[in-house]
């Protein structure tokens, strides 16, 4: 088979940061979300099957077909939307199904009509390489504000990352993390009381469509998925230098939502962080072969699904310290790749860099987070300067 052909250490060592960073970074915010809504734990493991049984196969599957690294998560924004309204409306699980099914339909409208993908085309590539940077550099910073409370991993990591890129930088990423998780071994800082051997069962919620639901959950989530999700992931994937069907992917989430939506998958979307990780030359040194890193990201996140609980437990073992520096240390190549060809070009300079500051900013407004609002900035910026 072709694929085994085309892996590598460092794809396998991508897809797995990818899982570990994109997994570790947000998975309290979808407990909580799905807390909010009296969920039981049989109900929260059901999430997780869900989420990583449709997160794996829309990013496996695709990526074999295509031979390119497609990336699809959760939302994480959106999780942050319904942990909060979930709170402060006090809606049932039922009518949260409900939500989930019409932001999905939304989302496959979006896709199925191709209007997203129209605005995208638009978005000059100076811009949304500024937008990707935005969204990057936070990891970057992370990963060495990691250094205020576990110093000698990060100056640990840091030293086996430079050296791994003088000496063997295709498998440098590798190196770091095994080393770090070796000095986090010998210091007995993996929680392993966290792990926890069980599978996951799938719970089946009859959906309640309330008008209070689709106003308060639905359109939030769609809103916030589309805005700072789906399009920094259509940014990552441009600046990358890949050509995807956007339009059919996006249906894809959609549709794959839908079906998953009643146990538990609130949101299906393209990654950007993760992405990040499996498009850049630290995956693999031929970009025809990429999309390996997106098979096994894949792959893990189906097991994640089916085994729920138990890996869970094994990926929120490791300090967050290293989860926050391999990250920023993985991403490095992205991020200097994005800020280079966001200021490339002069005449666009000045407005690709309000849309990094903007989206490095975080600033979040009327629920819809910086992405959306550094491309808007940008591209005033950019109209004014035209005229």
């Amino acid at each position: 088979m072709r694929f085994f052909k085309d892996l590598q250490l460092s794809a396998a060592s991508a897809g797995f940061v990818a899982v570990l960073v994109g997994f570790t970074s947000s998975v309290a915010l979808v407990f909580q979300a799905a807390q909010s809504f009296g969920a039981t734990p049989e109900e929260i493991s059901s999430w997780m099957w869900a989420l990583g049984l449709g997160m794996g196969l829309c990013s496996a599957l695709p990526s074999l077909i295509l031979r390119q690294p497609v990336m699809v998560a959760w939302s994480t924004p959106g999780a942050a939307v319904l942990a909060a309204a979930g709170l402060a409306g006090g809606f049932s699980m039922a009518e949260a199904i409900g939500a989930f099914i019409v932001s999905a339909a939304l989302i496959t409208v979006a896709g199925a009509t191709g209007w997203f993908e129209r605005v995208m085309n638009r978005i000059p590539m100076a811009l949304a390489a500024a937008l990707l940077a935005g969204v990057l550099t936070r990891f970057g910073l992370n990963a060495f504000g990691a250094a205020q409370t576990a110093l000698p991993l990060v100056l640990l990591m840091l030293a086996t990352y430079l050296l791994g890129k003088r000496f063997v930088p295709r498998y440098a990423v590798p190196l770091t993390l095994v080393v770090a998780v070796a000095y986090a071994a010998l210091r007995g800082q993996l929680a392993w009381n966290t792990v926890s051997f069980s599978l996951a069962v799938p719970v089946f919620t009859a959906p309640s469509f309330t008008l209070s639901a689709i106003v308060s959950l639905a359109l939030p989530l769609f809103v916030v998925t589309m805005a700072s999700q789906n399009l920094p992931g259509v940014a990552a994937i441009r600046a990358a230098g890949y050509d995807m069907p956007i339009s059919r992917l996006l249906t894809m989430t959609g549709v794959a939502t839908l079906v998953l939506a009643p146990f538990g998958a609130f949101a299906l979307n393209f990654s950007a962080i993760t992405a990040a990780i499996c498009m850049g030359r630290e995956a693999h040194e031929d970009k025809a072969k990429r999309y390996t890193a997106a098979v096994v990201c894949g792959g893990l996140y189906v097991l994640v699904g089916i085994f729920g609980a138990t890996v869970t437990g094994l990926l929120l073992a490791f300090p967050k310290e290293l989860v926050a520096a391999i990250a920023g240390l993985a991403l490095l190549g992205s991020i200097a790749g994005a800020l280079a060809a966001a200021f490339a070009q002069e005449d666009q300079r000045e407005a690709a860099l309000i849309t990094f500051l903007v989206t490095l900013s975080g600033v979040v407004i009327a629920g819809v987070g910086s992405a959306f609002w550094g491309v808007v900035a940008g591209a005033i910026a950019l109209g004014l300067r035209r005229k």
